[in-house]
């Protein structure tokens, strides 16, 4: 029989003693399970002792914190935080240089324990370690430790850095700025001013006073990786806290400076996102506990409103049904077993790091994003995991991540050192971005390497233009749209066929009239060989068929009702008509009367695009129709339009335009291929002086 949930199995170790092995009762108080651990190695005094983590940490078990004790765990009994607080408080005064270095030293360590540092905190710990920096009077190994316990002991946030004394900051800035310091001592000192320059405005101001742009470019040419990275991270600190005009200054301070810089810019940045290499690199383990609880989790953000409420009762088999079918609607490919489509790397983990962290920090996007597709038609729906998994292998592409770092690239993303996520944020925008323009290309899953091709062009164009903080790349990179990017392409090769060059662009403006011509004299024939139209009455039928022509002479529309199976009807036919001279509007759309009648109900917008009307006579009658289809559409009303004197606005004509135009270019130009055509016409010399051709004719004397 499995033990109840609230009951753990763990192990208890002790210094020179047997150890337990019990099962901690999660309900009973931490007090009481101390005690009863104590009453077995006959110790007394059972509130002098707490436990502690062997592995990891080495944090305290607290009521707090006992929650996440698993099954198996490994504890320790040890001195309480209170009783080790005041020992150690009580070391560190100590006038015996060993037994002070052994105090601060064990400080240090136990300084990440929250529990430990308000303890000794409470007991005014923190100005014991200000005096022993602004003493002056240890150096090396005391001083690194004293650094190091004072840093633990500020990241849980109990003090303020604006707290600081001015002496304690100066020894602090004095230890940076000297050189042949303790490499620990300088990395430590390079950290407790990063953190102070974001706490306020004036210990800002304070840094950038002091800590100057040369001393830290020292600190950057120094072979000790870790003294770069600090020193790296307190001026990414200066960066992110300044203005624009203080960050182009320290950036650019000079133009050898600037250079150096960037460079320097371009390694932390290649460094920090090469960190992402190990995930990348790694396949998933479908043994993994962790990693199937992180699959897991997508799941249930996605879907817990419709899987958790019946959950209990579904049986073994029904549950796996409905992982699966949950599965197959998250995207993955592989819905019967989903860490298959992870298993491949790159990128790996870093793709399910990076689902997981889009479902936890944009909740409503994530879910929106997953149950719009959901609910598509399958042909239509953009699989999200498959989407995450490929996107994710893009962005690792364009940033280069698990490339080595080059030794003169100076490319640098300024938004980089602004987002503590950096790849993660970016990919919260991007994914989001697929979805945009899955819908804007209107693709199915045979247009997914298509989609994916275009987000990753929609990437590396905006990132081209170098924008300063995410929100901007997030503002310019949906404003590039699918039909931008089409633009853009078309532009792109037009320059590189030389077809925007002045002259080509002259030639181009003369052979449109021409063209225009030829496409509407095909209009007015296709409306000579006329078209088979359906009538849609007020219930949506469409079982009479009706049928519309042009005379050959241009001059009297043909139409009338016809028989089904009917392809084509001659004119003889066609008893109604209606002069051409008689025509006085065509209206497309909304503004056509059979799409305003009020039995027609609501048209969908599929019919709303292809309906379109003409007025004519003096009583304005209407002649309403509804094309077959978008092409007929678009010839109708170009031909309609022709025939009243006016422009063909249909996109059609637009398209068939550029088409005929690109053709006759390439035909009129072929004999000038792979010769540079000028933008201005090469200037005519002047006749020389002794060049006459004329012939005098005037009679000559005799």
């Amino acid at each position: 029989m499995p033990p109840p949930k609230d009951v753990v199995k763990i192990a208890i170790q002790m210094m020179g003693a047997i150890p337990q092995l019990i099962e901690l009762n999660q309900t009973k108080p931490l007090a009481a399970v101390v005690k009863e651990v104590c009453d077995v190695w006959n110790l007394g005094n059972a509130e002098h002792y707490a436990l502690q983590y062997v592995d990891g940490q080495q944090t305290y078990i607290t009521e707090s914190n006992r929650a996440e004790i698993k099954n198996g765990s490994i504890l320790r009994l040890t001195t309480s935080p209170d009783q080790e607080a005041e020992r150690l408080h009580s070391g560190i005064r100590s006038h015996n240089l060993d037994v002070k270095a052994d105090s601060l030293k064990k400080l240090a360590n136990l300084s990440r324990d929250i529990t430990f540092a308000q303890e000794f905190i409470n007991r005014n710990g923190l100005k014991q370690l200000f005096l022993i920096v602004e003493e002056g009077n240890d150096i090396g190994e005391i001083l690194a430790h004293t650094l190091k316990a004072f840093m633990e002991l500020m990241e849980h946030d109990f003090v303020s850095w604006e707290t600081l004394s001015p002496a304690f900051i100066k020894k602090i800035v004095r230890y940076v700025n000297t050189g042949g310091m303790d490499a620990s001592v300088q990395q430590l000192s390079l950290s407790i001013l990063e953190n102070m320059v974001p706490s306020s405005r004036l210990l800002f101001e304070l840094v950038k006073r002091e800590v100057t742009l040369d001393r830290l470019l020292t600190h950057l040419q120094v072979t000790n990786q870790q003294l770069q990275l600090k020193a790296m991270a307190l001026l990414i600190a200066l960066l992110l806290n300044a203005s624009d005009a203080e960050r182009r200054n320290i950036i650019h301070a000079s133009e050898p400076m600037g250079d150096e810089m960037a460079h320097y810019l371009y390694v932390l940045q290649s460094i920090t996102l090469n960190l992402l290499e190990r995930r990348m690199r790694t396949p998933m383990d479908p043994y993994s506990q962790e990693q199937r609880e992180l699959l897991q989790f997508l799941r249930h953000s996605a879907f817990e409103l419709e899987s958790e409420p019946s959950a209990g009762s579904l049986s073994a088999e029904r549950r796996r049904s409905v992982c699966v079918t949950e599965f197959r609607k998250l995207g993955f490919q592989n819905y019967s077993n989903p860490a298959q489509d992870l298993h491949r790397a790159p990128p790996g983990l870093l793709a399910l790091d990076n689902m997981v962290y889009f479902s936890r920090h944009c909740p409503s996007a994530y879910s929106r994003f997953v149950l719009e597709n959901s609910s598509r038609d399958d042909k239509h729906e953009c699989p999200f995991a498959r989407s995450s998994i490929q996107l994710t292998l893009a962005l690792c592409e364009i940033l280069h991540v698990g490339e080595p770092c080059s030794e003169t690239a100076q490319a640098f993303y300024l938004m980089f050192f602004g987002q503590d996520h950096f790849f993660q944020e970016l990919f919260c925008i991007c994914i989001q971005l697929q979805n945009k323009t899955w819908k804007e290309m209107r693709a199915t899953q045979e247009d997914f390497d298509k989609v994916l091709q275009v987000v990753r062009e929609q990437i590396t164009r905006t990132l081209s233009l170098k924008p300063t903080s995410l929100e901007l790349f997030k503002t310019r990179v949906n404003a590039l749209n699918y039909s931008e990017i089409l633009r853009l392409r078309q532009t792109e090769r037009m320059h590189q066929e030389e077809t925007l060059a002045v002259p080509v662009l002259e030639l181009r403006e003369r052979l449109k009239p021409e063209l225009l011509q030829l496409i509407r004299q095909q209009r007015l024939l296709r409306l000579c060989e006329g078209t088979l139209f359906r009538k849609i009455s007020s219930r949506r039928r469409q079982d009479k068929l009706w049928y519309c022509r042009l005379s050959p002479n241009h001059k009297v529309l043909h139409y009338g009702d016809v028989e089904q199976g009917v392809q084509s009807a001659p004119i003889e036919s066609l008893p109604e008509k209606i002069p051409v001279a008689d025509i006085k509007e065509l209206l497309v759309g909304r503004e056509c009367p059979h799409m305003k009648e009020k039995g027609s109900g609501k048209h969908n917008k599929d019919v709303l695009d292809l309906a379109f009307s003409i007025s004519y006579d003096v009583e304005e009658y209407y002649l309403n129709f509804i094309a077959p289809t978008r092409y007929e559409f678009c010839l109708w009303t170009d031909g309609l339009n022709v025939l009243l004197g006016r422009e063909m606005t249909s996109e059609r004509t637009q398209s068939e335009l550029d088409i005929l135009l690109s053709m006759e270019l390439k035909l009129r130009l072929l004999d000038l291929e792979n010769i540079s055509i000028p933008d201005a016409p090469p200037p005519v010399p002047n006749p020389p002086s002794n060049l006459n051709f004329c012939y005098d004719f005037s009679p000559h004397e005799q």
